[in-house]
């Protein structure tokens, strides 16, 4: 065979196999879909159709607009299926292969129940707490006036609390889901692609012996390989979209028909987005810790396994020689994929809940006769996200046929070209959503304006896209002088990875600084006005251009799962000892998905920053509802309103320190544990015994669960606890509104302070990681060079930073932004 001079003329089936049994335990279905798996195919189908027809019910009963968002969601849900089924019917490859994929699905598959089990217990806890202080609560002369109750008014927030809790969780699950899936297809489609690759080299080298094969540049297949990531990420990634739409739209379609509202002596439309608040809460706090957990599991096995396998023993990266390289794998899907599915699916429902609070406001203040296109509006654009997305997706695609000689094909440029034409499409159906929905003859010039800050947004994502690539792609300048500082030790590695996260934070702030002004002064100048004839539009508009920012989400976040199924398909292929030519394949993917993982991070930062902007007027706006005083500013030179900026600040630092910490105490268990078992087993290194992978993973999964708790409750109890002190001390002092001042001014220094220490350890992190991988291309000495030694030590410091401190931080500015909104009752 071909295969047998592939490396060094030594047959590939002749070197020491890997163990051949990894996997622990069967794979395992969630019980709810072992369930459906049993009904009657028939059966399945009437049940559907029953449900689409409440549903489409509902929304009629609500809105024509209700009726477009649920349509759309539905047919993306069905594409989402055909992605899904595309994907699972590519070849699973050799045994070996699909034996390690099985044990990662496992060690995923326990922990994800292990950690969502206990995030459950604590979400129950909470949901009593909320369910207790609505009770007891005051409530808004709005509320009294419709006759909405503190009981159902408490029984609504608790719900939604759930059902986003809910979501978020399912979120989680289906990133989950298809990564453990996946990664075992792209490496097999990788190696298929180096044999056909192969078998045209030695094809032409016989024609042409004369030519020496180093003058021949064969393309590196990578085409298969990248559409089944792709294709596996935009299933996860539509899903996780649609059920953010889908959620909020049933809430609120069902809270319109269930109030009665808009009919006589009922609650007004303008006012029903603020009983979504607890439905934001809930996706935030369930993707606080979904990210805590899976950051601090991911990064604990990736450290443990580097510091123990490629510093002290030598040994290549997922080297089955290294019992910590299964926790590692397992940490791409539960970190990576879930983490980063609970992510965005709570950007996403705080960002629509909170434009739909502020459009509603805006449209009252304005007398519009007909509010709810206002109000309805970042439903339709989200909807229109899925439809552009989709297109975007099925635009990456093989561009030649497999066996033909071409230069090097850049993953990078085609996934480049998807976005592009994913923006493309974007700005055309945001236009179209502004003039259809926005449009008043209050202010007939309104719609232009809002749809300039759409576009504002857009090109603010765009911009934060390529910031992020430029300071994480080591094709420019900053990643290849990182790596160069390399050269000289592990200390200039160190100082240059720090440089250059803080150099990230100038850029990626003046964009945020140019959209959030250009976004309202748009806004401002639409013509809309109050009574007293004051222009109303300035907050709106910023909140457009968040929705336009996030007009992409679905191709964003098909681009960030594609790095961790990317990451999983080389190390199966390296723990399956596949040929080198095949881990340069998937090599080639490991690296773009790198650069895509830091894009999408900086991305997240950005949406996450003007979210938080507009949680923020609406919580101001919530704050004077309940307190009928006027509550437009906050007044940094009282002393107690300093003291809670500065406890803001402070809370972010504290925060990522924990994060950091805890993936450091876990990381010294798993090299305590990788260290005993190369000096009690000394067989492993020649392959004659066996690693005990699962000994490595149960530490890592028991201590990220254990270690996710503090950093956790610090997010969620400070800013209840500053806000009931200084309510306290505000009402003793004749201060009414201290509580919640404090708390606002805490919210904002957090806010603040979280973006630009977010930005710096994602983008520290992602170039130390990617200053690794253009070490390992060859230059500077290549693998096993002092250079790579001193990389892999910033890679090691960047982990914690990128993986689990950075991305819980823009969960964390969005949750403090949430939880003041459900709890703004206790700080009046």
């Amino acid at each position: 065979m071909m295969e047998e001079d592939m490396e060094n003329g030594r047959s590939y089936l002749e070197r020491p196999r890997k163990f051949s049994t990894v996997r622990s335990k069967k794979s395992s279905i969630p019980l709810v879909f072992r369930r459906l798996m049993r009904i009657n195919p028939r059966a399945l189908i009437i049940l559907f159709l029953l449900v689409f027809s409440g549903v489409l019910y509902v929304g009629a009963s609500t809105s024509p607009i209700v009726v477009f968002v649920f349509c759309i969601c539905t047919l993306s849900l069905f594409f989402s299926f055909y992605l899904a089924k595309w994907v699972l019917a590519k070849d699973e490859g050799p045994p070996e292969m699909s034996e390690i994929s099985d044990a990662i699905r496992d060690g995923a598959e326990g922990f994800f129940r292990t950690q969502y089990g206990t995030i459950s217990k604590m979400a129950f806890i909470l949901a009593f707490i909320i369910l207790g202080i609505y009770l007891f609560r005051t409530t808004t002369p709005q509320q009294e006036a419709s006759g909405l109750g503190r009981a159902t008014s408490a029984y609504i927030t608790v719900a939604s609390f759930l059902l986003g809790a809910l979501c978020s969780g399912i979120a989680g699950f289906v990133g989950m889901w298809v990564s453990v899936r996946a990664n075992v297809r792209v490496s097999s489609a990788a190696r298929r692609s180096a044999r056909e690759a192969l078998q045209v080299s030695f094809f032409i080298l016989d024609l042409l012996s004369f030519i020496s094969p180093s003058t021949i540049e064969f393309q590196v297949m990578t085409n298969s390989s990248k559409q089944i990531a792709v294709r596996a990420g935009g299933f996860s990634a539509i899903v996780v979209v649609c059920m953010a739409v889908f959620g909020v739209a049933i809430l609120y379609a069902t809270f319109y028909v269930w109030l009665g509202v808009d009919s006589p002596g009922s609650m007004m439309v303008t006012d029903l987005p603020l009983l979504l608040v607890g439905y934001g809460f809930g996706a935030s706090f369930v993707a606080l810790f979904a990210q805590l957990g899976g950051g601090i599991y991911t990064k604990a096995a990736d450290v443990g396994a580097d510091l123990v396998g490629k510093v002290e023993q030598g040994i290549p990266e997922d080297d089955p020689r290294n019992p910590a390289v299964i926790a590692d794998l397992v940490g791409d899907n539960v970190g990576d994929c879930a983490a980063r599915g609970a992510d965005l699916f709570e950007s996403i429902a705080a960002e629509i809940i909170s434009a739909m609070i502020l459009g509603g406001t805006m449209a009252q203040r304005c007398k519009i006769e007909d509010p709810s296109g206002f109000i309805l509006f970042p439903l339709v654009v989200h909807s229109f996200d899925l439809v552009v997305s989709s297109v975007g997706i099925l635009s990456i695609r093989g561009t030649r046929d497999s066996g033909l000689i071409s230069p090097i094909e850049d993953p990078m440029a085609i996934m480049q070209k998807g976005y592009s034409v994913t923006i493309m499409l974007a700005i055309l159906t945001f236009g179209v959503s502004t003039r259809w929905l926005l449009y008043t003859e209050q202010a007939p010039s309104a719609w232009l304006n809002f749809a300039l800050c759409g576009l504002v947004g857009i090109i603010t994502a765009y911009a934060f896209v390529w910031i992020s690539k430029y300071y994480t792609d080591y094709k420019h300048e900053p990643v290849c002088l990182l790596a160069l500082s390399s050269s000289t030790g592990h200390g200039t590695n160190i100082i240059a990875g720090v440089s250059l996260g803080m150099e990230s934070t100038a850029l990626p702030v003046l964009v945020i600084s140019v959209a959030i002004i250009s976004a309202f002064w748009l806004g401002q100048t639409s013509g809309l006005v109050d009574e007293s004839g004051n222009p109303t539009g300035g907050l709106f508009g910023t909140a457009v251009a968040t929705m336009g920012m996030l007009s992409t989400a679905g191709y964003v976040l098909t681009m960030d799962m594609f790095g961790p199924i990317a990451d999983n398909a080389g190390g199966i292929v390296e723990m399956s000892q596949q040929p080198e030519s095949v881990r340069e394949i998937t090599d080639v993917l490991d690296a773009v998905g790198n650069t895509t993982k830091a894009t999408t991070k900086g991305f997240a930062i950005g949406s996450a920053a003007l979210a938080s902007f507009l949680l923020f007027s609406a919580y101001m706006d919530e704050v004077s509802a309940f307190a009928q005083l006027p509550f437009k500013e906050v007044d940094i030179a009282v002393p107690e309103i300093f003291v809670g900026g500065l406890l803001g600040s402070m809370l972010i630092f504290l925060f990522s320190a924990w994060a950091c910490s805890a993936v450091g105490k876990t990381a010294q268990e798993v090299v305590n544990e990788v260290r005993r078992q190369f000096i009690e087993r000394p067989g492993i290194m020649d392959y004659k015994e066996k690693p005990d992978y699962g000994r490595c993973v149960a530490i890592v999964a028991s201590a990220s669960l254990r270690e996710m708790i503090r950093p956790g409750a610090l997010a969620i109890i400070s800013p209840m606890a500053v806000g009931v002190i200084f309510r306290i001390l505000g009402h003793s002092t004749g201060q009414p509104l201290l509580g919640a001042k404090v708390v606002a001014s805490m919210l904002m220094f957090a806010t603040v302070a979280g973006i630009l220490m977010a930005l710096f350890l994602n983008t520290a992190g992602g170039a130390w990681d990617n200053a690794k991988k253009y070490i390992e291309t060859g230059v500077l000495g290549g693998k096993g060079s002092e250079a790579h030694k001193a990389a892999v030590t910033g890679d090691t410091v960047g982990d914690p930073f990128k993986d689990t401190a950075g991305p819980s931080l823009h969960v964390l500015i969005k949750m403090l932004a949430t939880i003041t909104l459900v709890m703004a009752p206790i700080f009046l």
